[in-house]
């Protein structure tokens, strides 16, 4: 009897591409096995996407390695150390804004839209990556605060988690303006509004 497989069109890299994409348009929770299954390239039946994915789990916790490789690198300058603080966090919010409106993929930002409902054991393991980014994305954030401070370009009184928090919010927004269809140029045009909370917090 001849052995069941995959179909000759499936190419594993763009089925996770795709499946990124469908994760990122839905969310997790949103996002059914039969949709996964439909959406890879030249279908896939159940045993072959077992075989080739593990699970449902496996596949998102996948997609998201993809996507903070690629588009979730937007904010890396929050790490460079080479950027004076202010530019660090300006950079990641303008790449950020442009990667969440240009086509191509869904709108906004997986980190952000890709949560889920759920509050079990099972569905907080698979989000964790999600958070994980996010969490590390605010301590880039806290660190460029505190780089402008220790440096002297902020009052020595500045409340470092306040005004990273502040950034971070922002940042967070900008998924939902993004999927809500805002143009990029009205980002663009309030993040030069909001870096007017770090020139507030400048030393005289």
């Amino acid at each position: 009897m001849a052995k069941m497989g995959r179909p000759r069109a499936f190419d594993r890299d763009t089925a996770v591409s795709d499946a990124m994409h469908l994760f990122w348009e839905q969310g997790y929770d949103a996002t059914s096995l039969a949709q996964l299954k439909d959406s890879l390239g030249g279908g896939i039946s159940a045993p072959s996407f077992y075989a080739a994915f593990g699970s449902k789990e496996a596949l998102f916790r996948e997609c998201v390695d993809l996507y903070l490789q690629t588009h979730g690198r937007v904010t890396d300058s929050l790490r460079d150390g080479s950027l004076p603080p202010r530019q660090a966090i300006e950079t990641a919010l303008r790449r950020s804004a442009a990667m969440q409106c240009e086509p191509g993929h869904p709108r906004g930002c997986m980190v952000a839209l890709g949560t889920m409902s759920g509050s079990s054991p099972t569905t907080a393991a698979v989000a964790k990556p999600l958070l994980d980014s996010r969490a590390d994305t605010r301590a880039g954030l806290r660190a460029c605060v505190r780089r402008g401070v220790d440096g002297g370009e902020l009052r020595a009184d500045t409340d470092i988690a306040a005004l990273a928090t502040a950034f971070d919010s922002f940042l967070i927004g900008l998924s939902t303006l993004a999927r809500d269809g805002a143009k990029v140029s009205r980002l663009h045009a309030a993040i030069a509004q909001v870096m007017q909370i770090w020139d507030a917090s400048r030393r005289p």
